[in-house]
């Protein structure tokens, strides 16, 4: 499991680093300032493999420092000499900067210049229309661009450990500014603790991973750090997505580019449900945390589609759309991991309660997983875990039809600040491992039920609770911990406790009325 301790030091300089760069931001809207800043982190990413492959190269053989494709063969993007760090440092602090043509910008025309240098190199074409290029326009600080620059020009990232740094240090942007954006910053970024119990649980350690509502890619980041902290090669998997929003998307690419990791992410303003990018796609693994209780997805426009295995979801709520267009694209061994509302465990509603008795009846579904609320940026109610499995005796697994596993996860946690829970390791790790020796052949990893936290019920017991997936419903109430103290004496402390409150309070009542000029209570 990846342990968030061991990046505690990496986290700790990200954080003074966000609080840093915060301070700059004046009076600009966190989700303006968010494309702002995460885009000269990229530049200054790739701009840094950039340097250190040409530093291999003109060791090797300088003939070949300047030919592209010498950096293409090593997955690094070619960066313009007018697109390189050291040429923005330089040029950080000026007012005015002459060009070659004779044009004169400020610091952020340089940089607009450089985003389209690297967009229009032939070798680029996985950055086309990714790269945010509003540096300067005139309502942007030209200070506080030359101030980022310099802040940002810190951050070492000249070897194979920096690398890993600076896509720590861009997540943790991510997540912060998706913080700041409270429900907005939802649309983008899912929690990381969410997306890792997700993944420790499904463990995609080979084959094709997509996920279809895809944000600014947390999801395929964080099965990439489960296969490197499993000694996994990362070429033993192929990433998919989509994304409808097209800022989010450009997010995602250039999150993805940062954590080198390859993927085809597919943008279209229709979405998922409407122009299915990916039709012919049979993933191994999908995780994903669609919008919840979506009600205007269009459902209307397509009434009949062969997606809807299990029935026709409402058109007034998108949740059954999602599960259903999920399992379509799972292969015949594959398994899914969903983030949803937890109305969708237990909704009667407009042919919901239909759909979800279907997928219980065609043992659709692995686990069920109820999670505490205010995990999440977008909002403080609670969501739930779906795990979906094509077939439940894959993969060497024990048969497990005709059962699903309840958890309830409702009392794990921790809070972070005021308003945001998140899981810590061991959360995370009582959920997976529950889950994994539930499915496991190996005696010696036995499962067992966990009264109040976990529960392997028949469809049987499920019909008799209405098909209603609420883990609560499973797994009972944890038996009261015996403190050994004998119930007559646990009776008098109480008494005791009682009677000294009461004289307290009639003494309290005394004094106000006697300063108040009233006889005393008898």
């Amino acid at each position: 499991m990846l342990d968030i301790d061991t990046l505690s030091g990496d986290l700790e300089f990200a954080e003074d680093l966000f609080k840093a760069a915060d301070k700059l931001r004046g009076n600009l809207e966190p989700s303006e300032y968010k494309h702002v800043v995460l885009g000269l982190i990229f530049l200054k990413y790739i701009s840094d493999a950039f340097e250190s492959r040409r530093i291999v190269l003109e060791k090797e053989d300088p003939d070949l420092v300047e030919e592209p494709d010498e950096y293409l063969a090593e997955n690094i993007f070619w960066v313009p000499p007018e697109a390189r760090w050291s040429y923005l440092q330089e040029n950080s602090k000026r007012t005015e900067i002459s060009l070659p043509n004779g044009k004169r910008v400020d610091i952020g025309g340089l940089i607009d210049r450089a985003m389209e240098s690297i967009e229009k190199t032939p070798i680029n074409t996985n950055l086309k229309g990714v790269l945010p290029k509003e540096y300067s326009r005139p309502t942007l600080n030209k200070t506080m661009l030359g101030e980022l620059i310099d802040l940002f020009s810190n951050i070492p990232m000249h070897n194979g450990s920096g690398k890993d740094l600076l896509g720590r240090v861009y997540e943790y942007f991510l997540s912060k500014f998706a913080s700041s954006e409270g429900k907005r910053g939802g649309e983008f970024f899912t929690p990381r603790s969410v997306v890792r119990t997700l993944v420790e649980m499904l463990e995609p350690l080979q084959g094709r991973v997509y996920d279809p509502c895809c944000g600014s890619g947390g999801m395929f980041v964080q099965s990439e750090k489960f296969i490197n902290e499993h000694n996994g090669r990362c070429d033993a998997i192929s990433v998919y997505g989509q994304e409808s929003n097209h800022t989010t998307w450009r997010l995602a690419k250039m999150n993805l580019a940062v954590q080198r990791i390859d993927a085809d992410i597919r943008w279209n303003n229709e979405g998922s449900f409407h122009r299915d990018e990916l039709p012919d796609l049979r993933a191994d693994y999908i995780l994903a945390n669609p919008p919840f209780n979506i009600s205007d997805w269009g459902g209307e426009r397509i009434r009949d589609d062969v997606r809807w295995t299990f029935g026709i979801p409402p058109v007034g709520n998108a949740n059954f759309a999602w599960l259903q267009h999920i399992y379509h694209h799972l292969a015949p061994r594959g398994t899914a991991g969903v983030v949803l509302a937890n109305g969708s465990m237990s909704s009667q509603q407009s042919g919901e309660d239909e759909i979800r008795k279907t997928m219980i009846e065609k043992d659709a579904i692995d686990a069920m997983v109820a999670l505490p609320g205010q995990l999440f940026y977008s909002t403080q109610i609670p969501a739930c875990l779906w795990i979906l499995a094509k077939d439940k005796t894959a993969n060497g697994h024990r048969n497990r039809r005709g059962e699903i596993l309840f958890i309830d996860a409702r009392d794990l946690g921790h809070m972070i600040d005021r308003v945001r829970r998140e899981f810590d390791n061991e959360d995370i790790e009582k959920i997976a491992d529950a889950y994994h020796r539930w499915r496991n052949k190996d005696p010696s990893e036995a499962y067992q039920d966990v009264l109040g936290f976990c529960k392997s019920a028949s469809i049987d017991e499920i019909r008799k609770n209405e098909f209603i997936l609420t883990p609560g419903r499973y797994v009972g109430v944890p038996e009261a911990e015996e403190d050994g103290i004998p119930f007559a004496e646990k009776f008098t402390d109480l008494k005791f406790q009682l009677e000294e409150q009461m004289t307290k309070s009639t003494e309290l009542s005394n004094s106000i009325r006697t300063q108040l000029g009233l006889l005393p209570e008898k």
